[in-house]
């Protein structure tokens, strides 16, 4: 906690020497397994955090009595392989974990299986399903966020989305528990609040990579650091952050956030003019998230895919980025018609266009959307 990460874990794996050779309880044995592998999530000390859960699921396929351990065991199973793309599987692991843990005498251990079954549904855009199991987990006192957050944001709610991640922000007090939080945080700031804020928000988890070191840490961090970076219309510097979060992401075997990654990398090479390469990288993303039943991501790649094909590769009309850039600096139509020396009738039309032609509810979303991909620049300090 104090941010020695390298002696902590050196002191955890000794703890698990004892635990392996089998000298303990089988009580005590399971506690430290639980512990361990808590914390190692807790850290996002991703590979030993699939080593440990891999000998649990051994042990406990020898203690079928202990039901909390077996139940906590799938639930830590179910994370890794969320992380490792077999969401059929993850699913059936956190289904079976609530019915063990809620038989138990403390039902409220079923708030994560919950938590990590809504995950999956939110994964596959199953909204009701997800909605759900994370009210499940809310019922049991488990936190269901960043999850929740993340699927409001892909469901178009986007002020409940960021009201709902600061909330949950505000309520822990420790970095590390503030760690599992910063990646959507970032994510959703920068499509609905502060583009000064979403750059605090990553800064805060580029200071927890440097603390912690772990390689998910550090893959979330640059990932973060590259969504900002692009969204201030400095694509050609996000390249290099992009770089590093998917050689760590390649090594830990997480397909997912290799698609979502390639998906930014296209953002960042539409927005230098390397169109050829951002359609290579959206197709092998499409690819992916259809494999591993991604649907709102897949739906996303898409679009973008179908907007830099539309009308000679150009989403929009000259005069359309001409208001896009006047909506996005918070004009009404009807001063854009005033600078534009336009009819309000006309901007009307465009803006009503631009929604349509982006496939986005609000101004603010279209304004969004536009930046990130890069349509039209905008400025954050830092």
């Amino acid at each position: 906690m104090r941010g020695d990460y390298v002696r902590g874990f050196e002191l955890l794996d000794e703890a698990m020497v004892s635990v392996t050779s089998g000298r303990l309880s089988p009580i005590v044995t399971g506690l430290v397994y639980c512990s361990v592998i808590e914390i190692c999530q807790k850290f996002h000390a991703t590979s030993r955090a699939r080593e440990w859960t891999s000998a649990l699921i051994g042990w406990c396929a020898g203690q079928p009595d202990i039901v909390a351990f077996t139940g906590r065991c799938l639930i830590h199973r179910a994370e890794i392989l969320i992380l490792d793309g077999h969401w059929d599987e993850a699913g059936r692991e956190a289904s079976v974990a609530s019915i063990r843990l809620q038989q138990g005498p403390s039902k409220h251990h079923a708030g994560p299986a919950f938590y990590q079954k809504g995950e999956v549904f939110r994964l596959r855009g199953q909204w009701d399903e997800a909605d759900a199991a994370y009210r499940a987990a809310s019922r049991l006192g488990f936190d269901p966020q960043p999850g929740l957050a993340l699927m409001r944001l892909q469901q178009g709610h986007e002020q409940p989305a960021l009201s709902a991640i600061r909330r949950a922000l505000q309520s822990v007090d420790d970095r590390p528990g503030k760690l599992r939080l910063l990646p959507a945080a970032v994510e959703i700031t920068l499509a609905v609040g502060s583009a000064d804020d979403a750059w605090e928000l990553c800064e805060t988890l580029r200071d927890c990579a440097r603390q912690y070191s772990a390689d998910a840490v550090r893959a979330a961090a640059a990932e973060a650091t590259a969504r900002v970076l692009i969204h201030a219309g400095r694509a050609a510097e996000a390249l290099a952050h992009i770089r590093r979060a998917v050689e760590i992401l390649w090594d830990l075997r997480a397909p997912y956030h290799l698609a979502r990654m390639r998906v930014l990398t296209a953002r960042a090479c539409l927005a230098t003019g390397d169109t050829e390469a951002a359609q290579t990288e959206l197709d092998e993303a499409i690819r992916l998230f259809r494999e591993l039943g991604a649907r709102p991501d897949e739906a996303v790649a898409g679009k973008l895919r179908a907007i830099m094909t539309a009308t000679g590769s150009e989403a929009l009309t000259p005069r359309q980025t001409q208001v896009l850039r006047l909506i996005a600096s918070g004009l009404t139509n009807p001063e854009i018609a005033g600078e534009l020396s336009l009819s309000q009738r006309t901007v009307d039309r465009h803006v009503s266009d631009i929604l349509t032609r982006l496939n986005v509810r609000t101004r603010a979303a279209a304004t969004a959307f536009a930046v990130e991909h890069g349509l039209i620049g905008m400025g954050v300090s830092g």
